[in-house]
């Protein structure tokens, strides 16, 4: 899709995203309130070592609400689970104060076991009670830091089970999945122009370590957290982008 292309006429299913605050849970619900006829939000409290995301997310949803008007009217409910017992369970530098590092495995130690599995799994529990049928979710393959559960094969595999435990179609929708963090900002320049943008540089968070105090031309954040790190080189390659003579595409 590109700047100039209509608008994909309305689907009338409802959509639940999982919407933490961060930059891409923020493009997925802007992507789904330009498809979906209502759109409800899910946040999900799991004993993560900051809450900014948390606070984050209310001002999120405000800010979408005032600057486009359209999407107010479709933006539903915004629910927020208490998943407490997987920080319980979970040693890792998200959900405790250690240094962030790779594991002898290869994946960073921000990896949380489980936690799209049981993000999803809650997620189309309420989204059957609610009388949804999509779920929507920012995972992404490309500019990642590894985590399995956030691989296409996996969301794939969950789509099935659930669909097949609720004896009821349950689509996941990935929209990031296959985007460099590069083609994620254009996407949202798609969706909402340069005031979703701005909305996202300002409003969202995803640094590691709750840094709110500096702010970069990307967003706030630590600058040095494997986050961070992601979110300011996928900018600096969006704005290369639209240099004249340069290409862009999602």
């Amino acid at each position: 899709m590109t700047s100039h292309d209509p608008l994909p006429s309305v689907d009338p299913r409802t959509a639940l995203v999982l919407f933490s605050g961060g930059q891409d849970s923020t493009v997925c619900l802007a992507w789904a309130l330009a498809r979906f006829a209502r759109v409800e939000t899910l946040g999900f409290d799991y004993g993560q070592r900051h809450k900014i995301e948390l606070d984050c997310r209310q001002t999120v949803r405000r800010e979408l609400a005032a600057q486009f008007p359209a999407w107010a009217e479709r933006l539903g409910e915004d629910h927020l689970l208490d998943l407490s017992l997987l920080g319980q369970i979970s040693d890792t530098a998200l959900t405790s104060e250690r240094a962030i590092e790779l594991q002898a495995n290869g994946l960073p130690n921000t990896f949380v076991p489980g936690r799209n599995l049981l993000f999803l799994t809650f997620a189309a529990t309420l989204a059957y009670r609610r009388g949804a049928s999509v779920l929507v979710g920012g995972m992404c393959e490309t500019d990642y830091s590894g985590y399995p559960d956030c691989r296409d094969n996996t969301l794939k595999a969950l789509q099935v089970a659930l669909s097949l435990g609720l004896d009821s179609p349950m689509t996941l929708d990935t929209p990031l999945m296959f985007l460099t963090k590069a083609q994620t900002w254009a996407l949202s320049d798609q969706l909402g122009g340069q005031r979703l943008n701005d909305l996202i540089v300002e409003h969202t968070h995803t640094c590691y370590l709750g840094d709110r105090g500096h702010r970069h031309a990307w967003g706030y954040g630590c600058g040095e957290c494997p986050s961070c790190q992601l979110r300011a080189q996928g900018h600096a390659a969006w704005v290369a982008a639209q240099e004249p003579g340069q290409g862009q595409g999602v």
